[in-house]
């Protein structure tokens, strides 16, 4: 029902650095069109499309495109969607927004913003191989229900290193955590070969905010081991420049 996952949108005071960050760690520079006035950029990974965006709005924001977007608002209407903005005309470029239950963006648009970027199915970044957007949740139960509703297929991880729900589309996954195991929306990605990642990003001059393990209670320990149902995991985490949070984790 939202359509197709475009990107995930976060906004950013120094585009350049960021664009720069992301180029860095192995990231690709999609060519961007003119739908947005502000300063605006997008890179890949070939799994999870970021567009920087220079501005002072909100976010971030999950992005995606919906053709005739001005035909689907009583769709959206019968759900009780209450739009933070709805932006419709044959003058402007169509888009609306509005907050999931946590207060997490949700955002669609009339049609793409870049063109495609061709990666191979086995070219990474630094970071690994992208799993999901990773949202902390109030009450992870009603954000099922919630995602469920626009065609996402919830399903309860409890013995996944950190238990959550893995909500899935055919574009993108959102993983929904209670908020005792995540603080704020994270980009996660599996690094095999943890160590060495990090020995790479350190390389580039990108060192791990955070070495962390997780508890099946969901306390945070400084270097600490998870272990449950016969998996140890660890896991970094750093943060862009513009403030996104990225956890790189690693499942024995």
């Amino acid at each position: 029902m939202l359509g197709r996952f475009l990107e995930y949108s976060v906004i950013t005071d120094d585009i350049q650095a960021s664009l720069d960050f992301y180029r860095k760690i192995g990231f690709s520079q999609a060519q961007v069109g003119d739908a947005w006035a502000q300063p605006y950029a997008v890179v890949t990974d070939g799994r999870i499309c970021l567009g920087l965006h220079q501005e002072s709005r909100p976010g971030p924001l999950i992005t995606f495109v919906k053709p005739d977007l001005g035909k689907h608002l009583p769709e959206f209407a019968r759900l009780g969607v209450e739009f933070d903005v709805c932006r419709l005309g044959d003058h402007v470029f169509n888009e609306i927004t509005w907050s999931d239950p946590s207060g997490h963006a949700i955002r669609l648009v009339e049609a793409r913003t870049f063109s495609p970027v061709k990666r191979t199915l086995t070219e990474t970044s630094q970071c690994g191989y992208f799993l999901e957007i990773a949202l902390p949740a109030a009450d992870v139960e009603a954000a099922k229900i919630y995602w469920e509703q626009f065609g996402f297929v919830g399903m309860d991880e409890p013995d996944a290193p950190v238990p959550h729900v893995s909500c899935t589309s055919d574009t993108i996954d959102v993983g929904l955590y209670e908020t005792a195991r995540l603080s704020a929306p994270t980009l996660a990605f599996e690094a095999g070969n943890l160590a060495g990642r990090l020995e790479a990003l350190a390389d580039l001059g990108v060192h791990a905010a955070e070495a962390r393990g997780v508890s099946s209670h969901g306390a945070q320990t400084q270097g600490a081991k998870f272990h449950g149902s016969g998996r140890a995991m660890r896991a970094v985490s750093f943060t862009a420049p513009e403030g996104t949070s990225i956890l790189l984790s690693q499942a024995d």
